[in-house]
């Protein structure tokens, strides 16, 4: 016999979950179980999030990505981009909880905050260390989370194998080629953009080293209308979306909290609405948003070598 609605989806079980600290549904207020509704929610986009994170992370967590396999990780990515707009959006129901009508109730969360929220820090390691101003802030707090490897890790080991004017990793001159592609490229930049020209050499090279990850990363946005590259400047794309989307929702979540309760100190003992907005500035896949400051017009680009390799082909 086939099952239910309420019974494939655990209806009765789920709807017995909003009892609050001491039980019993029948002691909260309609303020109470608002909030109580409204984060249980999140909780449980943050555990859609975290699934469809792993499936991207785990599509090119491979040493050869397939072309084919490029769309289906740029899927999974979209629908996080779509929930965390939703999320950001679902603030909006807190802000009918009246700053005064959350003080009545505030007292019985004692020291719980969302900075606790298992799922949140799980969601941030898997998508990788985070940076502000420069800065790693993820920490040892951070590491208690991480499992596997992160999908900025999975991204840097993509970026670097990419083909460089038609050289891959094995070939015998990639060395050569790579290196000579970058140094076309920052002479190009200087003629155009002299004052930046330390900037984007810094980016690309460490103590004349190429950096061939970021390198690939340059290639892939400076001649992304060629059609091998069409996908990868797509998922590219998307991952500055998602990271987008992720801001926006930190910076809903700020807002919220000082229209409900201004400047206090947050119920975990943060410094509340500064802290939050500081994970405003988060930032995970900085060399994507980095390499956009070094850009430069196509007409300008270093003449593209081996084309062929780049152009559409057949099974």
């Amino acid at each position: 016999m086939s099952p239910t609605y309420g019974e494939y989806l655990k209806i009765e079980e789920l709807l017995k979950l909003q009892t609050g600290i001491d039980g019993d549904e029948s002691k909260l207020s309609n303020d109470e179980l608002h909030f109580i509704i409204v984060h249980q929610n999140f909780e449980l986009w943050f555990k859609l999030i975290i699934s469809e994170l792993r499936c991207t992370r785990d599509i090119l967590d491979t040493d050869y990505v397939e072309e084919t396999k490029i769309p289906q990780a740029v899927h999974h990515m979209g629908r996080v981009i779509e929930t965390f707009r939703l999320m950001a959006q679902q603030w909006k129901v807190v802000e009918t909880l009246e700053p005064q009508d959350f003080l009545n109730f505030r007292d019985k969360l004692g020291t719980a905050s969302g900075f606790e929220s298992f799922q949140m820090r799980k969601m941030e390691a898997l998508m990788g260390e985070i940076w502000v101003d420069g800065k790693p802030v993820s920490g040892k707090a951070w590491e208690s989370f991480k499992e596997k490897k992160s999908l900025y890790e999975v991204i840097c080991e993509w970026l670097h194998r990419t083909p460089i004017q038609g050289s891959t990793l094995d070939s015998s001159s990639d060395g050569e080629i790579v290196s000579n592609f970058v140094e076309s490229f920052l002479e190009k930049h200087k003629s155009l953009y002299p004052d930046h020209n330390a900037d984007a050499r810094e980016f690309l090279k460490s103590k004349d080293k190429v950096h061939r990850g970021r390198s690939g990363l340059l290639f892939i946005e400076s001649y992304r209308e060629l059609p091998l590259l069409a996908w990868p400047r797509k998922l590219l794309s998307t991952l500055i979306e998602l990271e987008e989307a992720m801001v926006l929702w930190r910076s809903s979540h700020a807002r919220m909290v000082e229209r409900v309760i201004g400047r206090r100190v947050g119920t975990g003992g943060s410094s509340g609405v500064d802290y939050l907005d500081m994970t405003a500035k988060y930032r995970v896949f900085v060399d994507l948003w980095s390499v956009r400051s070094i850009l430069i017009k196509k007409s300008a680009l270093p003449e593209l070598q081996n084309p062929v390799f780049y152009g559409f082909k057949g099974d």
